[in-house]
């Protein structure tokens, strides 16, 4: 641990001291009502790990954004977009019905000085602009601030160390559902799931960009929580299935423990490894993402989930349900980088990329392709019913993975970037830019239009 704090750059800007903030906060709603309330502010044990020549964030994948604001000069001096749980949950019957309190967290670098944070959200009738939502003020001198000691407990382990953390992309990969005498098969799999990370683009050529730490909190027993067949598990970080009804959709809810546990390496992404051979899996822009390690698919689930933590990739598919409302007439232009209502070709966000003999938009076997998928999910739905072997869901997933191949080879724009519609949990009037995508398909490459997303994000972090 020593090492990885003498790496840590110094942050130069007069603005910071070296420290590493954490406001949480609560976020309440439901019954069409909103509220925030500051919780505690902590500086965590370790520096900064954070790049100190872009601290504005430019790239704005989330939902919300929230900016740092100097009181004495009105200077900007940190911002961050993000995304969260409460977005999703509010689109639920349930936030129709009752409240409910969700905690949450900005880390950014401690200032020096008094400072305003001001939190945003994008506007429902322009997703493209930002209204506010709540402000406070952090005087860095109070004494209420917690001053975390510096804690060991679980012990670092360095995955990948390329050099300095400030000039690095800082991923932690937390083990969670691992009793003590199966750290070695944390090891192994947090191992077998940065090498497939590493051998697809763009991560294959960006590789000495990034630092990977390991942690693993030791749990009483091996797995974790999945409620809906009565599996229930006290897993330290508290990764669970069944996120808002969805057997496959795996959260964090209990997010102070999860920072606490976090605080212990430095990190800006965390991809939480779960013991467990059930599909599924989750991703947060910002927050976290979540894997089964021991699925058949658990190699793309890890990449798929880390799109959208990392980059704030949409879900190109549309085939698949989610615990969330997403139906609507109305197709306003969504701020990922990926997915898009608009049809003109001149004003299209990836139009730099399409070749003039490309149409737009793209034809594709689309009825052929939603014939197939509807089987398939009826199928995928009578597999839980009948509560069979996982080993029978991993061949049904390799049967259509097969199958969408020979379909998505017949196509003569199978490798053009065009605009080919089905994308954003919708089968019309959302577009995607090629015809495959990890983020389409359980397929392992992304598309060239999420491919320059990440590497967006993966600047932002190491130039």
């Amino acid at each position: 641990m020593k090492t990885i704090i003498l790496l840590l750059s110094l942050i130069t800007c007069q603005c910071f001291a070296t420290g590493t903030m954490r406001l949480d906060y609560y976020h309440t709603g439901g019954l069409g009502q909103e509220l925030f309330a500051v919780d505690e502010i902590v500086i965590e044990p370790l520096p900064w790990p954070g790049n100190p020549n872009q601290p504005i964030d430019t790239t704005l994948r989330g939902k919300y954004v929230f900016e740092v604001v100097d009181i004495a000069t009105k200077k900007l001096i940190y911002s961050r977009s993000f995304s969260n749980i409460y977005q999703e949950w509010i689109t639920t019957k349930e936030a129709s019905k009752q409240y409910k309190t969700f905690s949450e967290s900005l880390r950014f670098p401690e200032p020096k000085h008094p400072v305003e944070i001001t939190l945003k959200v994008r506007k429902d009738e322009q997703q493209l602009e930002f209204k506010e939502l709540w402000r406070t003020q952090v005087d860095p001198s109070s004494m209420f601030i917690k001053r975390a000691k510096k804690a060991e407990q679980y012990g670092i382990i360095p995955l990948m160390d390329n050099g300095d953390p400030s000039k690095k992309v800082d991923l932690l990969l937390l083990g969670d559902g691992y009793t003590q005498a199966e750290k070695g098969k944390f090891i192994a799999d947090a191992q077998r799931m940065l090498k497939v990370m590493f051998a697809t683009s763009p991560y294959k050529e960006r590789k000495n960009d990034f630092n990977v730490w390991g942690l693993m909190p030791p749990a009483l027993e091996s797995g974790v929580n999945r409620p809906s067949t009565g599996k229930y598990r006290n897993n330290p970080v508290g990764s669970s299935y069944d996120t808002f009804g969805s057997e496959r959709y795996a959260l964090i809810f209990d997010n102070k423990t999860f920072r606490k546990i976090a605080a212990e390496a430095p990190y800006e992404f965390v991809e939480v490894l779960m013991n467990n051979n059930t599909y599924g899996g989750g991703g947060i822009y910002g927050l976290h993402a979540t894997t089964s390690v021991d699925s058949g698919s658990a190699e793309y689930i890890f990449i798929h989930e880390f799109g959208h933590h990392f980059a704030g990739l949409a879900d190109a598919y549309y085939s698949s349900p989610v615990a969330y409302n997403t139906s609507s007439s109305v197709r306003p232009e969504p701020f990922e980088p990926n997915v898009t209502a608009n049809t003109d070709r001149n004003t299209l966000k990836w139009k730099h990329l399409i070749k003039d003999s490309t149409p737009v938009p793209t034809a594709w076997q689309q009825d052929k392709y939603d014939a197939y998928v509807r089987v398939h999910e009826q199928e995928r739905s009578d597999i839980r019913a009948k509560k069979s072997p996982e080993t029978v869901m991993d061949a049904l997933f390799q049967e259509r993975l097969n199958w969408e191949a020979i379909l998505f080879d017949k196509n003569k724009y199978k490798n053009d970037i065009g605009l080919f519609e089905g994308a954003n949990y919708q089968a019309k009037g959302y577009y995607r830019s090629q015809q495959n995508c990890l983020m389409f398909t359980r397929s392992m490459g992304f598309c060239e239009v999420c491919n320059h997303a990440v590497q967006d994000v993966i600047d932002q972090y190491s130039k």
